[in-house]
């Protein structure tokens, strides 16, 4: 290779927030045009928003099938035990470097007595530095009494909301004493404030912006919240007033997804009731798709683990699923998650300790719904199986609940360190710590990391659609086909007037030119792909965070599932659609420069760095982010969510690739199996 080629990935151009609108929006230029390659009508194909969703529904569903196989098999106590310490070993590892324990420094800042019952203010540190805000409800009458955690579900006002109240003022009247904190994101404990100490973002929307540094770290958002869930019963058992061998936990929505976690793994934990979350994750995926940032657990669905297994992971203490009707977490899977688990329960003597309540009602913790969750916790908690009653009572106001004197902790404690400074701080920690590879080792683990450890990429050879005249341009419109349903569409810029010509640059683009001047811009040889899920094949408009996420959010949330992140998928794209444009009569090997633009850029680097057949000269990322610790330490960021390789941070970050690429532009051996290697599924 000559002394010209090299990496331009830190190009001048380069921005850090890679826009998630396309370059056409609003009003089209007078001279707009249409340069759409797959025909939306025609049927013979899924329709192209649709593409990306049902490829991976149906690898999804592959591995679903594998499991029910799996449980299937599983008959015997040993080996109900056997699946339950393989899983939560699982589980451990997938969550990332969960904390030594540190001192909680709990105090309770102010009592509120009520009628029956009084409520303590508790503020306590997760880690050091690290404050959780928490109500405690303590019961008048016989002490020590069970103590009840109960995790929220998403409201801005956390602990205060008033579900929460009327659930542990139920709880402490009869008899047990509960412990509601405030989640990060919510209550008095927002994550990332403006100047005028307001929440920038909110919720599930900060739970899912916090995950992207989570996850570069090797982190998942759930440890997070699940770590502040332990301390949380660490605190709840150290009081004199509950008994440690009688602990419960419930929780709604979010907080039912918290309580399956926590009961999963706290074995403190002896009666547990998650509401208005256990469905399946194959229901899930095939009604509403995968939801917030801590509901989905990388490699989960690959490995094989259900909504199943964190109840009978815990197997057989009692255990009650509280779900409805009307919930759009989908009621079918509610009840065959419930049948495999009664099954197991059964296969060790105790059916009775698991059970179902299903209230007819939409999502939320109701009347109903926190009525059955009293009893059953009374039933194994106090031996005490009687009706329970809620009578209408008054909630307290916001701020008679509140633990600090700003109303966030971030606020109110110097050198309060949020989620995102955690984050920032271990890809620092990271960054210090990592081992020199050689070449050879580093792309075998960035391979691993993005999914493509063993995986043979194939040529995926072109077929025409079209070819339009643009002035003295051609446009020729083509399809590659990289495997079964994933079709990759692509144009070729060239001159009219010319018979002949050479293709000489490969662009990884988000959309098409839009107006006959974007592409009289591009040179003739220029070819555009866009990979799966981008341009004409991104999935429909969503609501829900595609601003902040991009569009593909919750197919990038499958894939982290299946252990195959996107940014893997689509490199698979680009090297199958180079190896494709060979001409197979000559069998002449061609070289390209290669550009990837806006969130193709990392695409495009990665596929630079993984070109074993050296058809890459050179690469290009404009409009891209640089780094995946910039990313980390800026925290609250616009980028497609499909840009981010779990764990990537232990073992590289992007000018690690750029480094490496363009001190390694010199030949590489290509390797012939590869290219008379099966398509996968033929």
């Amino acid at each position: 290779m000559g002394p010209n080629a090299r990496i331009r990935a830190a190009l001048a151009a380069a921005i850090l927030v890679v826009p998630i609108l396309p370059a056409h929006a609003g009003e089209p230029p007078a001279s707009a045009i249409d340069l759409r390659v797959i025909d939306p009508g025609d049927h013979s194909i899924a329709p192209p928003g649709e593409m990306l969703h049902r490829n991976q529904l149906n690898l999804a569903r592959q591995a679903f099938d594998a499991r029910r196989g799996a449980i299937a098999a599983i008959k015997t106590p040993e080996q109900i035990a056997a699946r339950q310490r393989s899983v939560r070993a699982f589980f451990q590892q997938a969550l990332g470097d969960l904390p030594e324990r540190t001192p909680l420094e709990a105090r309770v800042v102010s009592v509120h007595r009520r009628d029956g019952y009084r409520v303590e203010n508790v503020i306590f540190a997760s880690r050091p530095n690290h404050h959780v805000t928490a109500n405690l409800y303590i019961p008048e009458g016989r002490l020590p009494c069970p103590g009840i955690l109960l995790p929220c579900g998403h409201s801005d006002e956390g602990k205060a909301g008033e579900t929460y109240q009327r659930a542990a003022i139920l709880l402490a009247r009869n008899g047990m004493a509960v412990l509601c904190y405030d989640p990060i994101g919510q209550g008095e404990r927002f994550q990332r404030l403006d100047d005028h100490g307001k929440p920038v973002i909110r919720g599930t929307t900060e739970h899912s912006m916090a995950n992207f540094g989570a996850l570069l770290v090797g982190r998942e958002l759930a440890g997070y919240r699940i770590w502040d869930g332990i301390r949380a019963l660490d605190y709840l058992a150290s009081r004199s007033e509950i008994d440690p061998h009688r602990l419960g936990c419930t929780g709604n929505s979010g907080g039912g997804t918290m309580t399956a976690y926590l009961m999963a793994l706290d074995d403190r934990i002896a009666v547990a009731a998650p509401s208005c979350y256990i469905t399946s994750l194959e229901r899930l995926f095939a009604t509403i798709g995968p939801q917030d940032a801590e509901q989905n657990i990388t490699g989960q669905v690959a490995f094989g683990m259900e909504h199943a297994d964190y109840i009978t992971m815990r197997a057989p203490k009692p255990t009650l699923l509280s779900v409805g009707t009307q919930d759009f977490f989908d009621i079918d899977g509610s009840w065959i998650t419930f049948r495999e688990c009664k099954q197991i329960y059964g296969r060790l003597g105790f059916g009775e300790r698991v059970d179902l309540f299903e209230s007819d009602e939409p999502h939320g913790f109701t009347g109903p719904r926190r009525v059955a969750v009293a009893r059953w916790m009374s039933r194994w908690l106090l031996r005490k199986d009687e009706p329970i009653d809620e009578p209408r009572t008054s909630i307290a106001p916001i701020a008679d609940l509140q633990c600090t004197t700003s109303g966030q902790v971030l606020r109110e404690f110097p050198g309060e360190r949020s989620v995102f400074d955690l984050n920032a701080t271990r890809a620092g920690e990271l960054r210090a710590a990592r081992p020199k590879r050689s070449d050879v080792e580093l792309r075998n683990e960035v391979r691993r990391l993005i999914g493509l450890a063993g995986r043979r990429i194939l040529p995926a050879r072109p077929r025409i659609v079209a070819s339009i005249e643009v002035g003295d341009r051609r446009v020729d419109k083509w399809i590659f086909e990289v495997e079964p349903g994933i079709l990759v569409p692509a144009i070729e810029i060239a001159s009219s007037r010319v018979q002949s010509h050479v293709r000489k640059v490969v662009r990884v683009v988000e959309e098409w030119p839009t107006s006959v001047e974007q592409l009289l811009k591009l040179t003739d040889g220029t070819i555009l792909i866009q990979p799966r899920g981008m341009g004409e094949t991104q999935p429909g408009a969503r609501v829900n965070d595609a601003k902040w996420f991009g569009a593909d959010w919750k197919e990038a949330f499958l894939a982290f599932h299946l252990g195959r992140p996107l940014l893997g998928q689509r490199v698979v794209d680009v090297l199958a659609v180079l190896e494709g444009l060979d001409d197979p009569a000559t069998g002449e090997r061609r070289r390209y420069r290669l550009v990837g633009v806006g969130a193709a850029g990392p695409i495009a680097l990665h596929a630079a760095f993984l070109d074993d057949h050296d058809r890459i000269s050179d690469v290009a990322m404009e409009r891209s982010i640089t780094s995946w610790e910039d990313v980390v330490k800026q925290g609250v960021i616009q980028m497609p969510l499909s840009n981010v390789v779990p764990g990537a941070l232990h073992v590289y970050d992007l000018p690690d690739l750029v480094a490496r690429t363009a001190a390694d532009r010199i030949k590489k051996p290509h390797h012939d199996s590869d290219r008379s290697a099966k398509r996968p599924g033929q």
